[in-house]
């Protein structure tokens, strides 16, 4: 676990060489939030600042008033600073991590000219629909599917209604309107947040022709760099601000998604990380590009030119959500006591499925009967890990290799029986990071060639070693019978 920063009378602190840190900047739909590390990922300080909920009409549009971004962030820094130890510690590097797919329409000075469209906002589905025409044989060679939801829609959207913003002159992404803020200048963004607006990481380039169709002007549209890039330093009114110091090294972080996995230290070939919150989510890193022909996995760019292949299923830690907190923890306690379950659960709480497999007619279900609630919920929590096998195997039915253990994040993961469980199916031992937290990873490409020659050693360096959880032995049999139940039983309803 991370140790808590020196402070004056500590042996370790000093007051006379300053300790080097980084900032890594969250700004996440309610909230912007801001933590301080050193080389050794060591939390000194953090900030938190609440943004306006969006406002969403029931018809598909959510705003959120983009003016709103630098203040919340200037708020978050200015408390984490002012927790720094006097004369003990100084931010040398920064970076900036944000919903994937939010962004606004702009003035040449970087000012945005109306509210920004969120990551979630479907008023631009048919000019997606187009997109993913116009460029169909470019996002299969991605491996990319452009959905309703995509910012490249969008941006075609504001093109379309450009009378309506005079003066309009780029598009911004909430990184790209903070990174202005704090150098002083208009930035480059990086081809983790430009991945939903058609940016093409496999070929280094924004889609001319789907812009061309779409009649999108590409000069809207910002230079493109790796994540980790140094886009300039802190000016001096951001430092007034924020207390961040003049010349600050301004770096470039990825989307929530991603930096939320470099956190966990799955930053390398061959690591992979079970994110299970409300979803679950398998993330992971190969040397090349993996395409999945069923559209289930998808891949944003590594940092370092590695791919970053990903999924997101339907159902997870919402399987559970139906039952009081102090409830699941005397169920994990009954259900631990029972052992393996009698019974076979996919507990899908909703329409359909994504990952690992592609069914919009997939329903959840349940083969035999309970013996009780413990075991009810003792199924429930083995359906989701047979869904997490699913994954792996799908990934490894692709090409692509996954080292052991396997990294484990999310809300679930807290479980020490679903860990256990989970890592029984595996038969392998679960890794659970210490910290998976978006501005935890933006400190990590902040890092990345400044308190660390590269992102590797940073992550190696600043994660942690989390906690290994080993499978069960005496409850594999079981478990892969049951498993075996869950497969066959997908397959007979043609889902797989």
């Amino acid at each position: 676990m991370h140790s808590p920063a020196p402070a004056p009378g500590d042996p370790h602190f000093t007051s006379a060489v300053a300790t080097p840190l980084v900032a890594g900047i969250d700004v996440a739909t309610a909230a912007v939030r801001v933590v301080c590390l050193d080389a050794r990922g060591t939390v000194y300080a953090e900030g938190r600042a609440a943004l306006p909920q969006p406002v969403r009409d029931g018809g598909g549009s959510s705003e959120q008033d983009a003016t709103r971004w630098w203040p919340a962030a200037a708020e978050a820094l200015r408390q984490a600073t002012a927790a720094l130890p006097a004369r003990g510690a100084e931010v040398t590097a920064v970076a900036v991590s944000a919903t994937s797919g939010t962004l606004v329409l702009a003035d040449g000075d970087g000012r945005p000219l109306g509210p920004a469209l969120m990551y979630d906002d479907r008023r631009a589905a048919d000019l997606n629909a187009e997109a993913q025409r116009r460029g169909s044989s470019r996002w299969q060679a991605l491996g990319l599917t452009v959905g309703p939801t995509a910012a490249l829609g969008r941006a075609a959207w504001y093109a379309r209604h450009a009378a309506d913003h005079p003066g309009a002159a780029r598009l911004v992404h909430t990184p790209d309107l903070l990174g202005r803020h704090l150098t002083g200048e208009p930035v480059a963004t990086d081809w983790s947040h430009a991945l939903k607006t058609g940016y093409d990481p496999r070929a280094g380039e924004w889609p001319g022709e789907v812009l061309d169709a779409l009649g999108l002007p590409a000069h809207w549209l910002p230079p493109v760099q790796p994540p980790g890039t140094s886009v300039g330093t802190v000016c001096a009114e951001a430092a007034a601000e924020t207390g961040l110091p003049v010349g600050c090294d301004v770096r470039l972080g990825m989307t929530d998604g991603c930096a939320g996995q470099l956190a966990t230290g799955a930053v390398a070939p061959g690591q992979f990380v079970g994110i299970l919150g409300t979803t679950y989510v398998l993330k992971g890193v190969t040397r090349d590009l993996v395409t999945d022909p069923a559209g289930a996995l998808y891949s944003h760019r590594h940092p370092d030119g590695w791919w970053l292949p990903g999924g997101a299923s339907n159902t997870g830690g919402e399987a559970l959500a139906h039952r009081a907190v102090e409830r699941l923890l005397a169920l994990d306690e009954s259900a631990a006591a029972r052992g393996p379950a009698s019974c076979v659960s996919y507990p899908l709480r909703r329409e359909g499925e994504r990952f690992p497999f592609v069914a919009g007619a997939a329903r959840g279900f349940t083969l035999g009967t309970p013996a009780d609630d413990a075991d009810r919920h003792r199924a429930d929590l083995e359906g989701v890990a047979f869904l997490e096998r699913l994954a792996l195997e799908r990934v490894a039915a692709l090409g692509v290799p996954v080292d052991a253990p396997l990294y484990a994040a999310g809300g679930g993961s807290r479980s020490p029986l679903w860990t256990r469980i989970r890592a029984t199916v595996l038969g392998v031992p679960l890794r659970v990071a210490d910290r998976a937290e978006t501005a935890f990873g933006a400190a990590l490409l902040a890092a990345s060639g400044t308190l660390h020659p590269s992102l590797e050693q940073a992550a190696a360096a600043m994660t942690g070693e989390g906690r290994l959880i080993e499978p069960v032995p005496e409850e594999k049999a079981a478990l892969d019978d049951s498993y075996a139940r869950f497969t066959e039983e997908l397959a007979s309803r043609g889902w797989v």
